[in-house]
Order: structure tokens, then sequence, then C-alpha cells
């Protein structure tokens, strides 16, 4: 039988986080925990993409999936504006004592094509799809492989986009989650309408199965969704201290920094909308960030790895959703484990 999300053990999803976050280990923690644990296709190459399903098979024998960035359409030229941005970024590379790449209009869809022959060949139980919808090629195509198509919406109009694209279930974001925002549009601004309201909005325009997204992280929030008609949650900041985490120390150590108490929307680090720790980085260059992406990622990727590298938590993407105090370190079973024995114990009975 196809993988659905309500033959789930435990509904929850561990949201895929691309970056490095993801890891095999973390997706299979989670799956063997009974969730449904995910990998991040995004920045990867075809390759990387691979090796990691293959890892992540060793590990579990439990359905997880695997998360696709879709190509955006052809876009009007942005070379121009992210040369402004990147001449504001000049002393910041300067400190660092990196070049910053010179922006082109030469396209990049994420190995889209090399990706889909990979989960063609070598299928994956649930595939989802982020920033836009896949062609009907792609959903035919990944249909007749076994897997189940997952698309990311952020607003009613692409929640009945994605209906009639093919997809089997949606993955209903709003407005506090952390990273990325799923806007199909990369130049939209996200709308701010709170999760239970969008929930409730989409579920009389679809029919489709519904994974709630965006702000989660207490037994509370879980049930809330739950009982709204999600058949699962989906949480991504929770999970970024987890023991099988990847990502990096000083993101992990600035979640729980009395210095960050605020999480806000920006397009500085990578010119689509994604929710991170307010820092200096963001304070300093918010307001000068293109709607360009991936072109204004890529111009500031050296940067990011040199925060990283350094320690440098204001001036790196240190994404997070509202509820990032909650993200704790311990192993990944444990944390969703626990997660819904809170959520257990607020539910009613059935």
């Amino acid at each position: 039988m196809p993988f659905q999300p309500d033959h789930l053990t435990i509904p929850l999803v561990q949201a895929p986080m691309a970056g490095g976050a993801s890891t095999p280990e973390l997706a299979a923690a989670v799956s063997e925990a009974g969730g449904l644990g995910f990998l991040a296709a995004g920045y990867r190459t075809a390759q990387g993409m691979r090796e990691q399903l293959d890892k992540t098979r060793e590990l579990t024998s439990r359905p997880f999936g695997i998360n696709l960035f879709v190509p955006g359409p052809p876009a009007p030229s942005v070379a121009d504006a992210v040369t402004a941005y990147r001449e504001e970024l000049l002393p910041e590379a300067a400190a660092y004592g990196i070049e910053l790449p010179v922006p082109t209009d030469e396209a990049d869809d994420d190995e889209w094509d090399a990706k889909l022959d990979v989960l063609v060949r070598e299928p994956v139980p649930v595939v989802s799809f982020t920033f836009g919808l896949p062609t009907p090629y792609a959903v035919e195509a990944l249909h007749r492989a076994g897997s189940h198509l997952i698309g990311t919406v952020t607003t009613v109009a692409e929640a009945v986009a994605a209906e009639a694209c093919g997809v089997d279930a949606l993955c209903v974001q709003g407005p506090l989650a952390g990273g990325h925002r799923g806007t199909h549009d990369v130049a939209a601004r996200p709308e701010d309408v709170p999760l239970l309201d969008l929930l409730a909005a989409v579920r009389e325009r679809v029919r489709l199965p519904l994974i709630a997204a965006g702000g989660l992280g207490t037994g509370e929030d879980i049930a809330a969704v739950l009982r709204a008609g999600a058949v699962a949650a989906q949480l991504g900041t929770v999970y970024l201290r987890a023991d099988e985490s990847g990502a990096s120390r000083t993101h992990q150590d600035a979640l729980i920094d009395p210095r960050f108490t605020e999480t806000v929307a920006t397009r500085a680090f990578s010119g689509r909308p994604a929710r991170g720790l307010r820092n200096q980085f963001i304070d300093a260059h918010d307001a000068a960030a293109p709607s360009a992406y991936p072109q204004v990622h890529h111009l500031t990727r050296g940067l990011r790895a040199a925060a990283a590298k350094n320690g440098d938590a204001e001036r790196l993407h240190l994404w997070a959703g509202v509820r990032h105090r909650l993200a704790r370190s311990a192993p990944a079973a444990e944390i969703t484990r626990d997660l819904w024995e809170q959520t257990r114990s607020v539910l009613p009975p059935t």
C-alpha cells in the first residue's frame, strides 16, 4: 500500500532543512520513532542527494521523505540589483578576507532534472516540493515510481493550484515557520495569516490531507493543528539541537543564547523571505536585499560559511521559528516521543 500521512504511528513530520541541518541520521531517527523523517535535497548535487538517500536506507527500513526545491520560471534580469547589494556587502567580505562572486543572470535549477532522474530510478516513499509545484511530467513519473507527493503551500491560491497539479497532500506553512517561506512567487510578500486560520481556509477549498507547519513546538501546538483537521504536524526548529542535527555549533548555540530574543523574516541572506534570529547582519542589510533567489544565496554563501567557521552568530543565517527556545540537546527519537506524549496528554480520548 502506498504511504499515506495518516498511516504514521506518530503524526509528526521532521521538516526538511536545507543547508546541512537535515541529515540521514536525523531523518532515520525520527522515522524509527514512528514519525516521518525528511532529507533536504536543496543546495545539494544529485550525487550528494543520492548518497544521503543510500545512507538513510542503511539506517532505517521505515518510510522517509526527500524535499526538492522547485526551480522558478525565467525572471527579469536581477544582475544590477544583486551587483548593488554586492557593493554593500564588500566590507563584510573584507573583514573575513574573502571575495564575493560577481552576479550573473545564469540560470540555476538546483539540478532539478538530475534529481528527478535519481528519484524515478531509486524511489523514495515521500517526495515534497518547496518554492513551487512539480511539472505534470514530474508528477506522473514520481507517481509511477510509487512516491507519495506533498506540495508546500502558504496561501489558499497556492493550495488550489497544488491540488490541481496532482499532488497527494499539502504541507500548509504558516508565517511563524523557521527558515524559508515556501512562497511560489519569489517576489511575493508572504501573507501573515495565522496558521490555524490558514488551515481552516485551505480546508474549505481543497480535499487533500493537510500537514500543518510553522511555529509549532509544544504538545499544545500540535494538538491544536490536529484538532483543526491536520493529519500531521511538521516541526523543524525543535530538531536543530538534536544529537543527529547537522546544524553548525554556532547556529545551535544561538537558539538558546539570551542575546537573541526575536525572530524576523528577511531576504538578506538568500533573496527569499526566511525567518531567523534577528542579528547584526539582518539589521544592517535587510532593507537593501533584493528579491533575487538564488542569486543572493550564492552571493552570501561564502560570508555565511566564514561566519559559521569563526563562530560569528551576528553574521550567520540563524534560521529559526518562534519556538526556538524549546530546541534541546537530546536524541531525535526522544524528542519525537516526548512531543507525542505531550500531545496525547492534551488531546481528548479517542
